[in-house]
């Protein structure tokens, strides 16, 4: 399993519109090959950055099979556009779990 990681900087007073957005686009990344589950969380300190993770089976689901997919076109037609800056992608493998 891989665990991609990444934060979300929302641009300020579109939160809403994004979250709407968001709870649509789930539909397609929840019907890739190799996605296990996803996370959505508001940062508390500052409301416009969000937490995003998601679970893959393999690094390939994400990065050459979602990304690859027409369905990721579309993504990021209902998406990209709420970031600024646009976020930083990263994958990470499990060590420890705990509870």
């Amino acid at each position: 399993m891989i665990t991609e990681q990444a934060l979300l900087p929302v641009v300020p007073g579109r939160e809403q519109e994004f979250e709407e957005a968001f709870a649509s686009a789930t539909a397609i990344i929840s019907a890739a090959p190799g996605f296990r589950r996803l996370s959505l969380s508001r940062c508390v300190e500052r409301p416009s950055g969000y937490l995003l993770l998601v679970e893959w089976e393999t690094l390939e689901d994400h990065t050459e099979g979602f990304r690859g997919s027409p369905g990721y076109q579309e993504w990021r037609r209902l998406l990209h556009h709420f970031y600024e800056p646009f976020p930083v992608v990263e994958h990470f493998a499990p060590v420890l779990e705990v509870g």
